[in-house]
């Protein structure tokens, strides 16, 4: 469920691809390799580090728990960072609602470069189509089809006139009030998703959810997660819902890392 990491290759927001480098070692009897890169360029679990969120009669934006900028940037404080998930572990029931394939056989086309939105009355249809039945601690991923998209439709320019936008467009969920919610009335543990920023960006309507999930309930957001195979196997086995674990980076203080993640049926 991890995209390969050298996507995206034409990444955005200023963000630089992966790079990798192999070293030898006493004289080429063993090697090394050096990764250099920013997470958010490809499969990546957003931490509480990530966005944050006004308050009300406050100039200052502050992220989960009231964590302050100045905190983040101050090297020697580790506040609300990745080693806290990385302890843990993110671990349970997953559930897909894989919107692609549910659009593809209703005739809606989109690019997911686009803001076309995944609708709340939509998800509710599919899982009631597939018999899903939401639970308290429940993993939601959302399959879109970013990673197919990039991987089978576009050209190398498209890609390039993508990476070099400075107003990029990306489909994914809806931001709203009813969207915001259910989600939080529906008990999910995570959010996940095969989009760039999980919900439609920019933000369509009244909400953007970044600010509530991240830095107001504290609950992880996966972005760039290659789920085509998950996808496959859902379809070939009936079943939408599976077992998922995960292993963020044991960074202490880290913003944002690969998920390390498996789905068991």
């Amino acid at each position: 469920m991890g995209w390969d990491m050298t996507k995206l290759d034409y990444p955005n927001l200023n963000r630089q691809p992966c790079q990798h480098q192999i070293i030898p070692l006493l004289d080429g009897v063993a090697f090394d390799d050096i990764f250099t890169m920013n997470p958010q360029q490809s499969s990546q679990w957003d931490g509480l580090r990530h966005f944050s969120q006004t308050v009300p009669g406050q100039t200052q934006r502050v992220f989960y728990g009231g964590t302050t900028s100045e905190e983040i940037t101050d090297r020697k404080n580790d506040r609300i960072g990745l080693q806290h998930w990385a302890r843990e572990g993110i671990a349970g029931r997953g559930v897909l609602i894989d919107y692609a394939a549910w659009a593809e056989k209703r005739g809606i086309k989109y690019s997911t470069f686009s803001t076309h939105q995944v609708r709340l009355a939509d998800i509710v249809e599919i899982a009631r189509e597939c018999n899903i039945t939401f639970q308290k601690g429940d993993i939601l991923f959302v399959r879109v089809g970013v990673t197919k998209e990039w991987d089978t439709v576009m050209t190398d320019a498209q890609k390039q006139e993508y990476s070099n936008n400075p107003s990029p467009l990306h489909a994914g969920v809806e931001g709203t009030t009813d969207m915001l919610r259910w989600l939080w009335d529906t008990g999910f543990a995570a959010i996940a998703s095969d989009s760039i920023s999980w919900e439609v960006y920019p933000p369509q309507a009244d909400v953007f959810l970044h600010e509530y999930v991240l830095a107001g309930w504290g609950m992880p957001i996966g972005e760039l997660f290659d789920l085509e195979a998950l996808a496959r196997m859902c379809q070939e086995h009936q079943r939408w819902s599976f077992f998922v674990a995960s292993i963020p980076l044991n960074m202490p203080g880290g913003v944002s890392s690969p998920p390390n993640i498996m789905a068991v049926f």
